[in-house]
C-alpha cells in the first residue's frame, strides 16, 4: 500500500450507536490497548526489582510515577481530535518559546543545559516538545491538500528542524532525532513521494562528514566509534556495550532466571535499572523472553496503527500514526544500542526502563490515540 493511502477518507459506517454505552466508552479508553499496557507495566516493574538487586523502594518509586501516568493518559483521552487540532498551533509557539527559555535561563546537569526551573519544579520542555512536534506538523498538514507539494513539505521541514535545532544546542542529540522522527513520520504518512525520501536519504549522505566534522561534539564521535569498535577501550567508553552483549549472550535462550542475574546484580552491568535494563532481561530471561517482550510491543503498536487508521479526520490519522510509529522507534533505538548496532543516546526502553517524566510524556500519547478512538466520527467495525 503507497503511504498516501494512509489520509484517504475510510467509508461510513452504517452501524447505529447503541443508546446503553459501556464503561469503556463512556470513560474514552480502549480496553485492548490498556490491558496491553498494564501488562508490559508489570514486566517492567518485575524486571525492575531484579535490575535494583530488590530494592522496594526503586520499584515503588517506579509505581507511583506509573500510577500517575495512567491518570494523567485517562485524562488526555477526554480530550476529543477537534480540541487538539485548535490547540496545536499555540502549543508549538509555546514550546519553542520554552526551548529558547532553556536556552538562556535553563538549569545545567552533567555538562547539558536541558531544564527549566519553575517554582522548585524542574522540567524538560524537549519532552513535551516529543507530542507538540507531531500534533503541529499533523495540524499544518491536514489543512491543506495532500499529499503535499513542495512549498507545504518545506514549510513542515522548517516547523521540525526549528525546535530541533534547539534541542541539539542543548546539547541532546539523542531526543532531537527522535523529535525530528515524529515529525518526519507525519510527513511520511501525509504521502510525500518515494523520489523525495530518497534525496533526504542522499542529502544526509553527502553532509554526514560536514555534520561529524563541525556539528558533532567530541563525546557524540566517541559513542559512534565505541559503537564501531568498543574493545578499542574495554575499560572506558566501551564498558557499557562490552558488558550489555555480555549480558545478553550469556542468558542464552531459557535465561539464568529471575533475580540470578550475574552481570546486573555483581555491578558489571551499568545503568540496568535505566537505558540498559533489557539486557537484564534477557540475561535472566533468555531469549524467549526477549521474544515475548517483542510480540507485547508488535500487539502495542499493531493496535496503535489500528487505531489510528480507523479516524475519519486526516489529523487524527497523521497524529495518531505519528505517535505509534515514534513509540516503535524508542523499542528499537534502545534495543538497538544496548545490543550494540547503535550509538548510546540515552533513550530509555518504553514502560520497562525507570523514570519520571519520560514515562508520563509516553503514556499522554496513548492517551491522544484513546481520544482518538473514542471520537464518535470513528469508522466503527
Amino acid at each position: 500500500m503507497n503511504n498516501s493511502d494512509f489520509v484517504r477518507q475510510l467509508p461510513g459506517s452504517n452501524r447505529s450507536i447503541s443508546s446503553q454505552r459501556t464503561i469503556s466508552q463512556r470513560l474514552r479508553i480502549d480496553i485492548p490497548l490498556l490491558i496491553l499496557l498494564l501488562i508490559l507495566s508489570g514486566v517492567g516493574l518485575a524486571v525492575l526489582y531484579s535490575a535494583s538487586d530488590g530494592d522496594m523502594g526503586a520499584v515503588m518509586r517506579q509505581g507511583r510515577y506509573l500510577s500517575v501516568a495512567f491518570v494523567v493518559m485517562l485524562l488526555v483521552a477526554q480530550l476529543h481530535p477537534e480540541q487538539l487540532q485548535r490547540w496545536a498551533p499555540f502549543a508549538y509557539i509555546g514550546c519553542v518559546l520554552l526551548l529558547l527559555a532553556v536556552d538562556f535561563v535553563g538549569v545545567g546537569a552533567k555538562g547539558a543545559q536541558r531544564w527549566l526551573a519553575i517554582g522548585g519544579f524542574r522540567f524538560q520542555p524537549s519532552e513535551i516538545a516529543k507530542l507538540v512536534m507531531p500534533m503541529a506538523l499533523a495540524w499544518y498538514l491536514s489543512s491543506h491538500p495532500l499529499p503535499p507539494g513542495f512549498r507545504h513539505t518545506f514549510m513542515s521541514l522548517v516547523l521540525i528542524f526549528v525546535p530541533t535545532g534547539l534541542i541539539i544546542i542543548q546539547p541532546d542529540l539523542g531526543t532531537s532525532i527522535l523529535i525530528a522522527t515524529s515529525g518526519v513520520f507525519v510527513l511520511f504518512l501525509a504521502g510525500i513521494s518515494w523520489g523525495f525520501i530518497f534525496s533526504c536519504f542522499g542529502l544526509l549522505a553527502v553532509m554526514a562528514y560536514p555534520i561529524w566534522e563541525f556539528l558533532l561534539h567530541d563525546y557524540q564521535r566517541q559513542r559512534i566509534l565505541t559503537m564501531l569498535n568498543p574493545e578499542s577501550d574495554k575499560l572506558g567508553a566501551g564498558w557499557n556495550i562490552i558488558q550489555s552483549k555480555t549480558a545478553i549472550g550469556s542468558g542464552g535462550f531459557e535465561g539464568k532466571g529471575w533475580l540470578l542475574g550475574t552481570q546486573s546484580h555483581l555491578d558489571f552491568l551499568p545503568e540496568s535499572h535505566t537505558d540498559f535494563i533489557i539486557a537484564v532481561l534477557a540475561e535472566e530471561f533468555g531469549l524467549r523472553g526477549v521474544l515475548l517482550l517483542l510480540l507485547l510491543y508488535g500487539l502495542i503498536v499493531s493496535r496503535g496503527l489500528w487505531i489510528a487508521s480507523q479516524a475519519k479526520q486526516c489529523f487524527g490519522r497523521l497524529l495518531g500514526g505519528s505517535i505509534i510509529l515514534t513509540f516503535f522507534v524508542y523499542v528499537f533505538v534502545n534495543m538497538g544500542m544496548v545490543s550494540g548496532l547503535l550509538p548510546v543516546v540515552g533513550v530509555p526502553l518504553p514502560l520497562v526502563s525507570q523514570g519520571g517524566t519520560s514515562l508520563v510524556t509516553l503514556l499522554v500519547g496513548f492517551g491522544i490515540l484513546m481520544g482518538i478512538c473514542a471520537d464518535e466520527r470513528l469508522v466503527h467495525q
